[in-house]
């Protein structure tokens, strides 16, 4: 069996030209890359040897900082073996640090350029903060469900202009949640978000697939192998075959489809944040 490409998820900041792409793969390394939306160039920040849950994670608004949500299993560690940490974009060296020890909850959402949300669960223990950033302790996300990636990414998608359509229930321990995006030229763009046990070879419990849904009155033409798409400005943006694409929006459709960046030739190098 060939292997599977790394799988890519990308974090917009809203207020800059600027995205976070965290690619993983092999399943115990992943790496940050700040892309330029301007000039369409990538920059690699740092390798970390564990996972990084991308869904319980965001970029702030003006792209300088982000809040993510990790696990190595190094439980007896200073870490606690899980740990939610904010670090300067593209990087992932703490600048606040805050140990978890379990995987519920965890990871945040920036509710400013300098604040943010801390999806505390069960507590997390502070081991260093950054002054120059505030906790927000009176903000209430909406749209959140359970105790895992879910009550981070749904308010996420929420804040991001998607809007829920319905939850599909397919059986105990398998559903979906219906998003959509109108991305111009009479076009949506539907999020399809599976949360289930025992999913596909390739996908973790937690997965998207999207459709792109046409001004007229045909069926939706399925896109299987998107699993991260987003609006960007005036062009769509998507993640399949360990590949970021790129492609402008006309009434008949996507045209001047091309490939911003592969990620699929990359390995582990220990990098130090230059901070």
């Amino acid at each position: 069996m060939s292997p599977f490409p790394p799988r890519i998820h990308v974090l917009l900041a809203s207020q800059a030209p600027v995205g976070l792409v965290i690619r993983r793969g092999p399943s115990k390394h992943v790496a940050t890359m700040l892309w330029d939306r301007d000039r369409d160039t990538f920059q690699l920040g740092q390798w970390l040897k564990g996972r990084i849950y991308e869904r319980r994670s965001d970029i702030s608004p003006d792209g300088k900082h982000l809040i993510y949500f990790a696990m190595n299993g190094k439980w007896q560690s200073e870490s606690r073996g899980s740990w939610t940490a904010i670090s300067r974009v593209p990087y992932l060296k703490a600048i606040a640090f805050f140990p978890k020890g379990d995987c519920w909850h965890g990871g945040g959402l920036w509710t400013g350029k300098t604040k943010y949300w801390l999806n505390d669960g069960y507590g997390h223990a502070e081991l260093h903060s950054a002054s120059a950033l505030q906790r927000d302790t009176q903000y209430q996300p909406q749209g959140g469900c359970g105790g895992e990636c879910l009550s981070v990414y749904y308010p996420r998608l929420l804040r991001d202009g998607w809007a829920w359509v319905d939850r599909v229930k397919i059986r105990k321990w398998q559903e979906k949640d219906i998003f959509e995006k109108p991305i111009g030229q009479g076009w949506t763009l539907r999020k399809i978000a599976h949360a289930e046990v025992g999913a596909p070879v390739g996908k973790g419990c937690y997965w998207d697939e999207h459709e792109l849904v046409g001004p007229n009155p045909a069926p939706p033409i399925a896109c299987p192998t998107w699993e991260w798409a987003e609006l960007d400005g005036r062009r769509l943006v998507w993640a399949a075959a360990g590949k970021l694409w790129a492609a402008q929006v006309r009434p008949n459709g996507l045209v001047s489809e091309s490939v911003l960046f592969d990620f699929n030739d990359m390995a582990f190098d220990a990098i130090e944040a230059p901070y």
